[in-house]
C-alpha cells in the first residue's frame, strides 16, 4: 500500500512541485492550497504524513499540527518555512512535528525527511500493533510469545505429540524458553491437571540430585530422620521436567535409564521399587549424539530419550520477534512494578533489534526489566539500556586498553559512527540517536564536527 501524504502550500507553484517530485517517488499525494482545504482533507482521509506551510492565512501550520496530531498521533508532520520564521519552526518541532524544511528547499533534502518521518511513523505504528498483541494475549502459548513462522510451526509440532504420552527431548541454547516449552506440552497433554515438576540437573550434585530425584527412607544416610519422597514420585500422574540433562553422571543416567524401561522409581535404602506413571520431558544445551560418541552420555539413554526431538530457536534466529516479545516484557515488568511505561524510543527499538543475544530471551528480558526500572517517563528509551549495547555498534574495546575512554570520547565516537551509517544525514542520525535535531547539532558543535560558519 502506498504512503499517503497531504500537502498543504498557499503557493501553487511550490505545491505543484512537491507533488511531482513525491509521486515520481511512488506516493499517495493529496494537495491542498489553504490551511482550510487542508483540515477539510483531514476530517475526510487518512495520511503518514503532512507537509505544511507555517504561515498561511486563517489557518496556519501550527493549527495543521496541533489538528493533525489529534487524529492521528503517530502522524508525522513537517512545516516549510522561510528563514525568516525558522525560530518558529523550531518550537513546532518542540510541539510535536518531526522536522522543518527551509524555502527555498532542494527536492533532495525533502525526500531525505519525507523518507525518515515515513520510516518514523511505521515504527510508531508497529509499536502500537505490537502492544495491541500483547494487550489481547495474541500469539501467546503459556508464556511463549512469538510471531516467527518457524516457532509457530514448532508449536504446531508440540501440541500434535502432547497429547501422546510420548518422552521427548528439548534442544536449545540457554534462555531460549525451553521449560516454557516443557509447561506449553504438559498444558496441551492429558496430564495438564496433575503435576508439572521440573529441575536442573547441572544445578545439584550428583548426590543431591540423587536425593531429590528419588528420595529417601529413614536412616538411608546420615541426617535422614524420616522418609521422603522424590521429584519422581511427586509427577505422578504428571510431567517430570530434566532440564540440561547433558549434565548428568555416567552413574546417575543408569539409575534414570531403569526409570523409563521399567516405569518404577527405588528410594534411597528402599528394598522395593514403587511403580510411577509419569511423562518425561528433558532439555539439554549440548548435542547429545556428540555427547554420546564422546563417551560421556549412555546411547541407550539417548534412544529412550530422543523420541520425538524439538528444537528451540536463539533469539537471533527468531530476530523478527524481538519487537513483541519486548513490548510483552515491557507490560509484564510496568505492570509488576507499577509503572506507566508503555512504548520503547525507535533508537532504544534499532539497538535492540541488532544486538546479538548471548543469553537468549532471558537476556532480552532483562534489559526490559532493567529498561522499565530506570525509565523516567512513558517510555523506555536508549538511555535506559546499558551503555555496552551502544557501545557494541561501535567496535569492541582494545582487549586491554593502556587508558579506558571517558563517557564523553566514547559518545563523539558513537555520533561519528551513527553519521557514517546514515550517510551524514543527521535528521536519520538524530533519529537514531533518539534526539531531536537541534541537540544533535549542539553537539556536533561541540565536538568540533561542524564547520564554523555553519
Amino acid at each position: 500500500m502506498k504512503e499517503r501524504i497531504l500537502i498543504i502550500d498557499d503557493e501553487p507553484i511550490a505545491v505543484r512541485n512537491l507533488a511531482y517530485a513525491l509521486r515520481k517517488n511512488g506516493y499517495e499525494v493529496t494537495t491542498r492550497e489553504s490551511g482550510t482545504g487542508g483540515l477539510e482533507a483531514l476530517q475526510t482521509q487518512t495520511f503518514e504524513l503532512i507537509l505544511t506551510d507555517l504561515r498561511m492565512e486563517r489557518v496556519d501550520g501550527m493549527a495543521i499540527l496541533k489538528r493533525a496530531l489529534e487524529t492521528d498521533p503517530d502522524m508525522a508532520v513537517v512545516l516549510i518555512t522561510a528563514h525568516g520564521t525558522l525560530d518558529s519552526a523550531v518550537e513546532a518541532m518542540k510541539a510535536g512535528a518531526f522536522h522543518y524544511v527551509a524555502k527555498p528547499f532542494r527536492l533532495d533534502e525533502v525526500r531525505s525527511i519525507v523518507a525518515n518521518a515515513l520510516q518514523l511513523v511505521q515504527l510508531k505504528r508497529e509499536n502500537r500493533r505490537l502492544r495491541a498483541q500483547v494487550s489481547n494475549g495474541l500469539h501467546t502459548h503459556a508464556g511463549l510469545v512469538t510471531q516467527n513462522p518457524a516457532m509457530l510451526r514448532l508449536l504446531d509440532t508440540a501440541q500434535q505429540v502432547a497429547a501422546t504420552d510420548t518422552t521427548l527431548l528439548i534442544n536449545g541454547q540457554s534462555g531460549t524458553g525451553k521449560e516454557l516449552l516443557a509447561r506449553y506440552l504438559h498444558q496441551h497433554s492429558r496430564r495438564s491437571q496433575g503435576a508439572f515438576v521440573g529441575v536442573n540437573c547441572g544445578a545439584l550434585q550428583e548426590d543431591l540430585l540423587a536425593n531429590e530425584l528419588f528420595g529417601h527412607e529413614k536412616g538411608a544416610y546420615t541426617g535422614a530422620g524420616e522418609a521422603r519422597a522424590g521429584l519422581i514420585e511427586a509427577a505422578n500422574g504428571g510431567t517430570l521436567f530434566l532440564d540440561e540433562i547433558g549434565e548428568m553422571s555416567l552413574a546417575m543416567q543408569v539409575k534414570l535409564l531403569r526409570v523409563v524401561q521399567e516405569r518404577e522409581v527405588q528410594r534411597l535404602g528402599a528394598q522395593t521399587a514403587v511403580a510411577v506413571d509419569v511423562r518425561l520431558i528433558t532439555a539439554t544445551h549440548r548435542d547429545l549424539r556428540a555427547e554420546v560418541a564422546a563417551g560421556r552420555f549412555r546411547q541407550d539413554l539417548y534412544f529412550r530419550l530422543d523420541v520425538v526431538g524439538l528444537h528451540l530457536p536463539s533469539l537471533v534466529e527468531r530476530r523478527d520477534d524481538i519487537p513483541l516479545l519486548a513490548f510483552f516484557f515491557l507490560r509484564k515488568h510496568a505492570l509488576r512494578m507499577g509503572r506507566e511505561v508503555e512504548n520503547i524510543a525507535p533508537a532504544a527499538m534499532s539497538v535492540l533489534l541488532g544486538y546479538h543475544y548471548p543469553g537468549n530471551v532471558r537476556e532480552l528480558e532483562n534489559l526490559i526489566e532493567r529498561g522499565v526500572a530506570l525509565a523516567r517517563g512513558n517510555e523506555l528509551t536508549l538511555a535506559e539500556l546499558p551503555a555496552a549495547l551502544a557501545a557494541q555498534a561501535i567496535h569492541a574495546l582494545p582487549e586491554a586498553p593502556t587508558e579506558l575512554p571517558s563517557l564523553v570520547q566514547r559518545e563523539e565516537e558513537y555520533i561519528r559512527y551513527v553519521l557514517e551509517h546514515c550517510d551524514g544525514n543527521r535528521t536519520k542520525a538524530a533519529q537514531i540517536l533518539g534526539i531531536d535535531r537541534v541537540s544533535l547539532w549542539r553537539k556536533l558543535k561541540k565536538y568540533g564536527l561542524v564547520d564554523g560558519e555553519e
